[in-house]
């Protein structure tokens, strides 16, 4: 059996009177892509946001990394390695597609604030570093001639591709895709599927991807979770949820 890379036991959420995540568990193994599915509303974000310890569990626990991260915070489970993107596009459009890129390198820098502040050799050594990391990732991933250009200035598509190379450019362990092919055509959609591919065999990274369009999640997972008012209402390989009477109820709004 693959080494899990994620293993997340019964965690609930509620805001006021709203249950919006009730006792979801899942096992991610290394290297492998599972999909999280759902009508609107059905808890998915509140999930990620609780994987990434954005929000506070209620109950459960969560083991990352083989460390129990149930109580630990954003910035602790970030430099474990794991990584996400959110709903809609968070790039800064006054910087270059490089210096957006080079964010996600932040926290690698190894040098103190008094050497930032005075800008000594050392400040300027891992700058480079940094830049160098952030130009080879976009080499990789078939982005370097955008390095110089500015977010605005690019297709929906191609800014999700930055979007996601910022994430991954510190080469965490554990992806979350948050909608990633929100708002783009099928076309768009079969670049975003090849790119995921991409970054999985290039960067050997876990994957877990929350998102509506079923193209994308039945091409690239291997195990899907599906959440209705907070409630897993099925778990199963995509052929199987596709046949799945509670999941074609929950779409459809009707069950034999």
């Amino acid at each position: 059996m693959s080494e899990s890379v994620l293993r997340v036991e019964g965690i609930s959420k509620s805001f006021g009177g709203v249950k919006a995540v009730q006792d979801f568990s899942i096992d991610v193994p290394r290297y492998g892509i599972q999909g999280i599915i759902g009508p609107n509303g059905a808890g998915k974000t509140t999930i990620f946001n609780l994987l990434s310890r954005i929000y506070p569990l209620d109950s459960g626990t969560i083991e990352f990394a083989g460390q129990d991260v149930t109580k630990q915070g954003q910035i602790e489970v970030a430099r474990l390695g794991l990584s996400r993107t959110f709903q809609n596009t968070r790039l800064f459009t006054g910087l270059s597609v490089l210096d957006n890129v080079k964010v996600g390198l932040d926290h690698a820098g190894k040098y103190s604030i008094i050497e930032a502040l005075f800008l000594t050799p050392r400040r300027w050594k891992e700058e480079r570093r940094i830049a160098a990391e952030a130009e080879a990732c976009l080499e990789v991933l078939n982005l370097g001639q955008y390095a110089k250009l500015r977010p605005n200035n690019l297709s929906y598509g191609v800014q999700r591709r930055v979007e996601i190379a910022r994430a991954i450019v510190g080469r965490p362990k554990l992806l979350l895709l948050d909608e990633p092919a929100a708002g783009l055509n099928p076309e768009e959609v079969l670049e975003l599927i090849a790119f995921i591919r991409l970054i999985k065999e290039t960067y050997d990274l876990t994957v877990l991807v929350i998102e509506h369009r079923m193209d994308l999640i039945m091409s690239l997972c291997e195990e899907i979770h599906v959440q209705n008012f907070g409630q897993t209402i099925a778990v199963g390989t995509p052929s199987e949820i596709q046949v799945n009477p509670h999941v074609l109820a929950a779409y459809l709004g009707e069950e034999d």
